[in-house]
């Protein structure tokens, strides 16, 4: 519960393009158990539940940065650190990573932010 004039964060994965993902990625192994929504839809939901989407930014720019740095230093240290998201991803988690990022360098989805403003 938030009191009016509160501010409400999102920070998702989002339908930002057309076609199909390349799976596994992430948060699914295929695309049955995958349920990817745009941003209208995110915003839809928020103003349903009595929000007011005060702003919208896309991602992929810093995506793909940051994509770029975590290969190089991943390189450079000869492999992944001993913990990290990878060992909850399993060990197709390499392939994971690869797709999410050729997802999100051929646009079909990106990081989003959403900050609404409870009414």
């Amino acid at each position: 519960m938030l009191r009016p004039g509160s501010l409400f964060g999102i920070y998702d994965v989002m339908k930002t393009g057309d076609g199909e993902l390349t799976y596994p990625v992430p948060w699914a192994t295929t695309a049955e158990s995958s349920f990817v929504a745009d941003p209208a839809q995110y915003r839809s939901a928020l103003q349903a539940a009595g929000f007011a989407v005060i702003a919208e930014l896309n991602r992929r720019d810093f995506a793909i940065t940051f994509f770029d740095q975590f290969r190089a230093k991943t390189m450079a240290a000869g492999g992944p650190p001993p913990l990290g998201l990878h060992v909850l991803m399993g060990r197709n988690a390499p392939d994971k990573i690869q797709n999410m990022i050729q997802n999100v360098a051929s646009g079909h989805v990106a990081p989003v932010e959403l900050i609404a403003r409870k009414v």
